[in-house]
């Protein structure tokens, strides 16, 4: 029973590296939307999984959170903002698809090589969930990196974010005020980011950072 446990752990945590990549190869924001919609209902598959091999009654709130805060209503905000600022486009990557996906495959084995050997005395449970943890917070920050929009750059800060839960989760879980804090402070900061979002495409007309660079050196001289 534990061997099917564990592999299942893997499975869940393994298809969130999978969506992972799956955000890392998205180029349109209304797929990017969908996508982060999915790699947050298999966070909160894998922590009620954790939740229940753990017996840790706590993490079905972590899993609930991530269900209704980052599966339902974020992605749907987030939506409502980008028809509101009639960005429905093509989001630019830099330097390439072809090479950010090559550059993902390989930050991904550089996490398995990095975390499976220092954490050899660890529970078999936390090692595979920080290693793909590790990955997913990678990826999060390559998207971050790679993409031109803003937007695309804040849904890569929260999937960064949902490898730091999975992390969590996996080491016997957090106390119930860290994930209520961690997110509250995710519902805030989206606030906060929904706002300036509307405040540049309001005085810029754009939420690509490139142009916004190019606008503040033309001022500047």
């Amino acid at each position: 029973m534990a061997s099917v446990s564990l592999d299942i752990a893997q499975l869940l945590a393994g298809s969130l590296v999978l969506v992972s990549f799956m955000l890392l190869y998205q180029d349109r924001l209304s797929g990017l939307l969908n996508i982060y919609a999915l790699h947050a209902f298999v966070l909160s598959l894998s922590v009620a999984w954790q939740a229940y091999v753990q017996q840790a009654a706590h993490l079905y709130v972590t899993a609930a959170i991530a269900l209704i805060f980052k599966a339902l209503i974020i992605p749907f905000s987030l939506d409502k903002i980008i028809r509101r600022l009639h960005i429905h486009r093509t989001v630019e990557v830099v330097g390439g698809m072809g090479p950010t996906m090559f550059f993902g495959m390989f930050l991904m084995a550089l996490s398995l090589v990095v975390m499976l050997p220092a954490t050899t005395a660890a529970d078999p449970f936390a090692r595979e969930d920080l290693a793909f943890a590790l990955a997913i917070v990678l990826l999060g920050l390559l998207m971050m990196v790679t993409r031109r929009n803003a937007v695309s750059q804040i849904i890569g800060f929260m999937s960064l974010e949902n490898g730091l839960i999975l992390a969590a989760a996996g080491a016997h879980g957090m106390p119930l005020v860290v994930e209520i804090s961690v997110a509250l402070s995710v519902l805030i900061a989206f606030i906060v980011i929904g706002v300036f979002l509307f405040r540049i495409r309001e005085r810029f007309d754009t939420v690509d950072l490139f142009e916004l660079d190019r606008v503040r050196g033309e001022r500047q001289k």
